[in-house]
Protein backbone atom coordinates (compact mmCIF):
# COMPACT_ATOMS: atom_id res chain seq x y z
CA UNK A 1 0.00 0.00 0.00
CA UNK A 2 3.16 2.62 1.04
CA UNK A 3 4.75 1.79 -2.05
CA UNK A 4 1.70 2.36 -4.36
CA UNK A 5 1.26 5.82 -2.62
CA UNK A 6 4.76 6.49 -2.95
CA UNK A 7 4.61 5.91 -7.29
CA UNK A 8 1.48 8.24 -7.23
CA UNK A 9 3.46 10.81 -5.44
CA UNK A 10 6.12 10.73 -7.86
CA UNK A 11 4.52 10.53 -10.87
CA UNK A 12 3.62 13.05 -13.79
CA UNK A 13 0.26 14.28 -13.64
CA UNK A 14 -0.47 16.30 -16.91
CA UNK A 15 -3.57 17.43 -15.75
CA UNK A 16 -5.11 18.56 -12.33
CA UNK A 17 -8.55 16.24 -11.51
CA UNK A 18 -10.92 15.99 -8.64
CA UNK A 19 -9.07 12.61 -7.88
CA UNK A 20 -5.80 14.14 -7.52
CA UNK A 21 -6.94 17.03 -5.41
CA UNK A 22 -8.78 14.69 -2.94
CA UNK A 23 -5.78 12.41 -2.59
CA UNK A 24 -3.39 15.31 -2.26
CA UNK A 25 -5.83 17.23 0.27
CA UNK A 26 -7.83 14.47 1.59
CA UNK A 27 -10.64 17.02 1.58
CA UNK A 28 -13.74 15.02 -0.35
CA UNK A 29 -15.54 18.63 -1.12
CA UNK A 30 -13.30 20.66 -3.50
CA UNK A 31 -14.72 23.76 -2.33
CA UNK A 32 -13.47 22.83 1.28
CA UNK A 33 -9.56 23.31 0.65
CA UNK A 34 -7.86 26.14 1.86
CA UNK A 35 -4.24 24.96 1.08
CA UNK A 36 -2.89 23.16 -1.92
CA UNK A 37 0.63 22.18 -2.61
CA UNK A 38 1.08 20.86 -6.58
CA UNK A 39 4.85 21.35 -6.96
CA UNK A 40 6.76 19.45 -9.49
CA UNK A 41 4.30 17.21 -11.00
CA UNK A 42 4.71 17.89 -14.69
CA UNK A 43 1.23 19.60 -14.40
CA UNK A 44 0.16 20.76 -17.93
CA UNK A 45 -3.63 21.34 -18.06
CA UNK A 46 -5.16 23.17 -14.51
CA UNK A 47 -8.21 21.33 -15.20
CA UNK A 48 -10.42 21.71 -12.33
CA UNK A 49 -8.16 24.00 -9.82
CA UNK A 50 -10.92 26.52 -10.20
CA UNK A 51 -13.23 24.77 -8.43
CA UNK A 52 -11.61 24.95 -5.38
CA UNK A 53 -13.21 28.41 -4.59
CA UNK A 54 -11.85 28.87 -0.72
CA UNK A 55 -8.35 28.22 -2.02
CA UNK A 56 -5.95 31.15 -0.02
CA UNK A 57 -2.70 29.55 -0.79
CA UNK A 58 -1.35 27.57 -3.96
CA UNK A 59 1.87 26.20 -5.18
CA UNK A 60 2.16 25.48 -8.41
CA UNK A 61 5.61 26.23 -9.10
CA UNK A 62 8.37 23.42 -11.21
CA UNK A 63 5.29 22.29 -13.26
CA UNK A 64 4.92 22.67 -17.46
CA UNK A 65 1.74 25.31 -17.10
CA UNK A 66 1.32 27.60 -19.72
CA UNK A 67 -2.50 28.52 -19.96
CA UNK A 68 -3.96 30.13 -16.43
CA UNK A 69 -7.37 30.29 -17.09
CA UNK A 70 -8.54 28.61 -14.20
CA UNK A 71 -7.28 30.72 -11.68
CA UNK A 72 -9.76 33.45 -12.37
CA UNK A 73 -12.49 31.61 -10.38
CA UNK A 74 -10.14 32.02 -7.16
CA UNK A 75 -11.52 35.34 -5.94
CA UNK A 76 -10.26 34.53 -2.26
CA UNK A 77 -7.02 33.46 -2.90
CA UNK A 78 -4.00 35.51 -1.41
CA UNK A 79 -0.57 33.71 -1.82
CA UNK A 80 0.73 31.82 -5.49
CA UNK A 81 3.40 30.45 -6.21
CA UNK A 82 3.59 30.02 -10.12
CA UNK A 83 7.56 30.13 -10.47
CA UNK A 84 9.60 27.64 -12.80
CA UNK A 85 6.76 27.08 -15.29
CA UNK A 86 6.32 28.49 -18.71
CA UNK A 87 4.00 30.96 -18.07
CA UNK A 88 3.74 34.08 -20.97
CA UNK A 89 0.30 35.69 -19.86
CA UNK A 90 -1.03 36.54 -16.79
CA UNK A 91 -3.68 38.14 -17.68
CA UNK A 92 -6.47 35.46 -15.57
CA UNK A 93 -4.77 36.41 -12.84
CA UNK A 94 -6.71 40.24 -13.18
CA UNK A 95 -9.76 38.37 -11.20
CA UNK A 96 -8.06 37.33 -8.61
CA UNK A 97 -9.33 40.19 -6.03
CA UNK A 98 -7.36 39.19 -2.62
CA UNK A 99 -4.39 38.49 -4.45
CA UNK A 100 -1.19 38.97 -1.85
CA UNK A 101 1.49 37.46 -3.13
CA UNK A 102 2.66 36.09 -6.27
CA UNK A 103 5.63 34.28 -7.87
CA UNK A 104 6.32 33.61 -11.48
CA UNK A 105 10.16 33.91 -11.35
CA UNK A 106 11.19 31.46 -14.22
CA UNK A 107 8.32 31.46 -16.58
CA UNK A 108 8.92 33.70 -20.12
CA UNK A 109 7.15 36.78 -19.69
CA UNK A 110 8.64 38.89 -21.93
CA UNK A 111 7.34 42.36 -21.68
CA UNK A 112 6.30 45.02 -19.22
CA UNK A 113 2.68 45.30 -20.75
CA UNK A 114 1.92 41.82 -19.37
CA UNK A 115 2.26 42.97 -16.23
CA UNK A 116 -0.59 46.05 -16.69
CA UNK A 117 -3.56 43.09 -15.61
CA UNK A 118 -2.00 43.02 -12.45
CA UNK A 119 -2.47 46.72 -11.48
CA UNK A 120 -5.95 46.78 -10.83
CA UNK A 121 -5.19 43.74 -7.57
CA UNK A 122 -5.08 46.49 -4.66
CA UNK A 123 -3.96 44.37 -2.21
CA UNK A 124 -1.03 43.17 -4.31
CA UNK A 125 2.28 43.58 -1.77
CA UNK A 126 4.75 41.60 -3.22
CA UNK A 127 5.47 40.44 -6.53
CA UNK A 128 8.70 38.38 -7.86
CA UNK A 129 10.10 37.84 -11.23
CA UNK A 130 12.85 36.99 -10.01
CA UNK A 131 15.14 34.87 -8.34
CA UNK A 132 18.46 34.88 -7.72
CA UNK A 133 18.70 32.02 -5.32
CA UNK A 134 17.32 29.64 -7.58
CA UNK A 135 18.77 31.24 -10.84
CA UNK A 136 15.06 31.94 -11.77
CA UNK A 137 14.28 34.54 -13.88
CA UNK A 138 12.15 36.15 -16.63
CA UNK A 139 12.80 37.60 -20.12
CA UNK A 140 11.56 40.99 -18.96
CA UNK A 141 13.93 41.29 -16.17
CA UNK A 142 16.62 41.93 -19.10
CA UNK A 143 15.28 45.84 -19.59
CA UNK A 144 17.90 48.07 -17.88
CA UNK A 145 14.73 49.77 -16.09
CA UNK A 146 12.62 46.99 -15.31
CA UNK A 147 12.90 47.56 -12.30
CA UNK A 148 12.15 51.14 -11.74
CA UNK A 149 9.34 50.80 -14.42
CA UNK A 150 7.60 48.34 -12.11
CA UNK A 151 7.82 50.33 -9.22
CA UNK A 152 6.12 52.85 -10.49
CA UNK A 153 3.24 50.80 -11.81
CA UNK A 154 2.81 49.34 -8.63
CA UNK A 155 3.21 52.38 -5.97
CA UNK A 156 1.84 49.83 -3.26
CA UNK A 157 3.76 46.88 -2.84
CA UNK A 158 6.42 46.88 -0.48
CA UNK A 159 8.37 43.78 -1.46
CA UNK A 160 10.08 43.11 -5.07
CA UNK A 161 11.93 40.02 -5.94
CA UNK A 162 12.61 39.49 -2.45
CA UNK A 163 13.61 42.84 -1.56
CA UNK A 164 11.77 45.36 0.79
CA UNK A 165 11.22 48.29 -1.44
CA UNK A 166 8.61 49.93 1.12
CA UNK A 167 7.32 49.89 4.93
CA UNK A 168 9.49 48.74 7.94
CA UNK A 169 13.00 47.87 7.36
CA UNK A 170 13.44 48.83 3.18
CA UNK A 171 15.47 51.89 3.74
CA UNK A 172 18.20 49.87 5.60
CA UNK A 173 17.86 47.52 2.93
CA UNK A 174 18.29 49.93 0.20
CA UNK A 175 20.91 52.07 2.18
CA UNK A 176 22.88 48.21 2.53
CA UNK A 177 22.29 47.53 -1.32
CA UNK A 178 24.02 51.23 -2.16
CA UNK A 179 26.52 50.66 -0.30
CA UNK A 180 27.40 47.01 -1.74
CA UNK A 181 26.99 48.41 -4.54
CA UNK A 182 29.74 50.86 -4.53
CA UNK A 183 32.26 48.55 -3.05
CA UNK A 184 31.27 45.93 -6.07
CA UNK A 185 32.00 49.34 -8.65
CA UNK A 186 35.59 50.09 -6.69
CA UNK A 187 36.76 46.46 -6.80
CA UNK A 188 36.04 46.22 -10.25
CA UNK A 189 37.04 47.51 -13.59
CA UNK A 190 36.49 46.20 -17.06
CA UNK A 191 35.30 43.14 -15.17
CA UNK A 192 38.77 42.88 -13.78
CA UNK A 193 39.38 42.99 -10.00
CA UNK A 194 41.45 46.03 -8.80
CA UNK A 195 44.76 45.72 -6.75
CA UNK A 196 45.01 48.03 -4.14
CA UNK A 197 48.61 48.04 -2.78
CA UNK A 198 48.59 51.30 -0.91
CA UNK A 199 45.27 51.00 0.88
CA UNK A 200 44.78 52.32 4.10
CA UNK A 201 42.42 52.42 6.86
CA UNK A 202 39.51 55.04 6.62
CA UNK A 203 39.03 55.69 9.86
CA UNK A 204 41.73 55.79 13.47
CA UNK A 205 42.50 52.39 14.83
CA UNK A 206 39.81 53.17 18.19
CA UNK A 207 36.73 54.86 16.09
CA UNK A 208 34.70 51.93 16.30
CA UNK A 209 35.20 51.99 20.47
CA UNK A 210 32.34 52.75 22.67
CA UNK A 211 32.85 55.53 24.64
CA UNK A 212 30.62 56.54 27.06
CA UNK A 213 29.21 60.36 27.02
CA UNK A 214 28.21 62.60 28.98
CA UNK A 215 24.64 63.59 27.46
CA UNK A 216 21.93 62.75 29.11
CA UNK A 217 19.98 61.36 26.42
CA UNK A 218 22.71 58.68 26.00
CA UNK A 219 22.79 58.19 29.47
CA UNK A 220 18.76 57.28 29.70
CA UNK A 221 19.97 55.06 26.98
CA UNK A 222 21.79 52.96 28.87
CA UNK A 223 19.66 53.10 31.77
CA UNK A 224 16.97 51.66 29.80
CA UNK A 225 18.89 49.07 28.09
CA UNK A 226 20.20 48.03 31.46
CA UNK A 227 16.84 47.72 33.05
CA UNK A 228 15.41 45.76 29.89
CA UNK A 229 18.44 43.73 30.36
CA UNK A 230 17.59 43.17 33.99
CA UNK A 231 13.96 42.41 33.57
CA UNK A 232 15.12 39.45 30.85
CA UNK A 233 17.02 37.65 33.15
CA UNK A 234 14.11 37.70 35.46
CA UNK A 235 12.20 36.61 32.57
CA UNK A 236 14.40 34.03 31.72
CA UNK A 237 14.97 32.84 35.16
CA UNK A 238 11.04 32.31 35.45
CA UNK A 239 10.64 30.84 32.08
CA UNK A 240 13.13 28.15 33.43
CA UNK A 241 11.91 27.47 36.65
CA UNK A 242 8.39 26.96 34.84
CA UNK A 243 9.81 24.14 32.68
CA UNK A 244 11.90 22.69 35.19
CA UNK A 245 8.10 22.19 37.67
CA UNK A 246 6.06 21.32 34.46
CA UNK A 247 9.17 18.26 33.21
CA UNK A 248 8.74 17.36 36.78
CA UNK A 249 4.63 17.11 37.07
CA UNK A 250 5.05 15.31 33.79
CA UNK A 251 7.46 12.60 34.59
CA UNK A 252 5.24 12.20 37.45
CA UNK A 253 2.43 11.65 35.54
CA UNK A 254 4.62 8.74 33.26
CA UNK A 255 5.53 6.54 36.27
CA UNK A 256 3.39 3.57 36.97
CA UNK A 257 0.70 3.38 39.50
CA UNK A 258 2.24 0.80 41.99
CA UNK A 259 -1.05 -0.78 44.00
CA UNK A 260 -0.39 -2.39 47.61
CA UNK A 261 -0.86 -6.54 47.97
Amino acid sequence: MDSKREKEQDADFDKITAALLKSRTGEFDLESILFLKLRGLGIQDLGCIGECISLERLDLSGNNITNLASLASLGVLSVLNLSANRISNLEPLRSCESLQNLNVAGNIISSIESLHCLQSLRKLESIRLKDNTYNYTNPVCRNTSYRIIVLEMFPSIKVLDGERVAGRGSDLYQLCKDIEDTIKAGLYKNGQLIEHHDCKPWVEDNYWEIKRSNNAIVEEAYKQFNDVLHECRLLNNRATHVISQTEKSMSLKKQPKQFAI
